[in-house]
């Protein structure tokens, strides 16, 4: 039962091909990046500022793009074109990293790359109602997860060579950059393309006449049916909450470690063992879920992370950091597995792409409040632990509208 189908494996292989480039952001990127805005003379807040306000850009243009696109993609014949669309744009702005000398122009290709990243995941998402079936979902997304963990290791390891031994292998830290940006979109695409062969659009909604002006008037019903069930309503405002604190740590560890004085060598090697602890971590919460229930799962999950922030607080010290890492790691996978398979089962099949598109929102889009509020709190405090105080707050608020979620389920349930 546990052995993963042919097409499952293949689903899975994404997630190994975008970690490489997720692990990149959350690593060598916001390194280089705040080595390049110190060089023209950016402080160290007002760079992870920046990062954040950056990053919140990316959220900001997912969310208007990512329902109209999962509605239109619903259309029988159009998710995996879609699909395809996104993932180019990310592999390409990966690539294209290699390209600006200046921090700012920088940010911008970044912007771009994380756009089509996280539209891809809209419809990578929705492919798990294709794939697989409802007693499969936890185990899938959670072999997902724990495999991107692992398997984007893989063009990390080659990237770290290159950018910690340059001096020794002979070549320059700018030359060392290209090369970690290009491996790593290279095997993004590669890992994606027995996925691209295999997959085929199983739930889906005819063609009509006017698909794009229909979509419209599927996203307003879809935003309608949202609002008139309670169940559905509450989690993706619970989500909002947990998985922007999730993702603002994910993509701003890196940019606070630096500002706390923890080293380059340091904060690379303590998130590839992230990466490395994640995996069966990752395995272990798919398989829990037989056990311990999907709620029960992400509730331990958030009251985690919110420990992880208190913890933070006080972080000054570099083996701190690495048990941060590992503590991270714990929860990371689960709580993102856990919470797309939960939402799959809650939402009709037949409109996956639809509802993904206001997960995607609420959610993978990117940590939007998150990395604005932590972005203004660095500015205005001129420390990154006031931007981190901020996301206690929002593990908080997910935990109670999360609960509230589950209680309007069970009613519907006993209805």
């Amino acid at each position: 039962m546990n052995k993963l189908t042919a097409l499952e494996k293949k689903w899975v292989l994404y997630d190994v091909g975008n970690s490489a480039f997720v692990l990149l952001a959350a690593t060598i990127i916001p390194i280089y990046y705040k080595n390049l805005a110190s060089s023209a003379g950016i402080s160290g807040a007002d760079s992870t500022a920046y990062l954040g306000y950056a990053t919140s850009l990316v959220t900001i243009i997912v969310a208007v793009l990512g329902p109209v696109l999962g509605t239109l993609a619903d259309t029988k014949g159009f998710k995996k074109p879609m699909f395809t669309f996104f993932l180019m744009m990310g592999v390409i702005g990966c690539a294209g990293l290699a390209v600006p000398k200046t921090w700012l122009l920088f940010l911008a290709v970044f912007v771009v790359a994380k756009v089509g990243l996280n539209s891809s995941f809209i419809f990578y998402d929705a492919m798990l109602n294709d794939v697989t079936t409802d007693e499969r979902m936890d185990l899938v997304s959670a072999q997902g997860y724990a495999w991107g963990y692992i398997g984007s290791c893989i063009p990390f390891v080659f990237s770290l060579v290159f950018v910690l031994f340059s001096e020794s292998i002979g070549i320059s830290m700018e030359a060392a950059m290209m090369l970690a940006f290009f491996i790593n979109a290279l095997w993004w695409l590669l890992v994606t393309l027995p996925l691209l062969k295999s997959y085929q659009q199983k739930y889906y909604v005819e063609l009509s006449k006017h698909p794009l002006r229909d979509s419209f008037g599927r996203l307003g019903r879809v935003f309608g049916e949202i609002r008139g069930q309670a169940h559905i309503f509450y989690f993706l405002l619970a989500f909002f909450f947990y998985i922007d604190g999730v993702y603002t740590i994910i993509d701003m560890a890196t940019s606070y470690g630096k500002d706390v004085g923890i080293s380059d060598t340091n904060l690379l090697l303590a998130l590839l063992l992230t990466q490395i602890v994640a995996f069966p971590c990752s395995i272990l919460f798919g398989r829990l879920s037989a056990k311990v229930t999907n709620v029960r799962l992400i509730q331990i999950s958030i009251l985690g992370y919110f420990a992880i922030v208190l913890f933070a607080l006080q972080l000054d010290k570099t083996w701190e950091f690495w048990f941060l890492a590992v503590c991270v790691a714990v929860f990371q996978g689960g709580i993102q597995s856990l919470s797309r398979s939960y939402y799959s089962r809650i939402i009709p099949k037949e409109k996956s792409t639809e509802y993904f598109g206001f997960f995607d929102i609420f959610g993978k889009g990117a940590a939007f409040s998150g990395t604005l509020l932590m972005g203004i709190s660095t500015q205005l405090f001129n420390t990154s632990k006031a931007g981190v105080a901020m996301l206690g707050v929002m593990f908080l608020l997910g935990f109670f509208l999360f609960r509230v979620a589950v209680r309007e389920g069970e009613k519907k349930i006993h209805f």
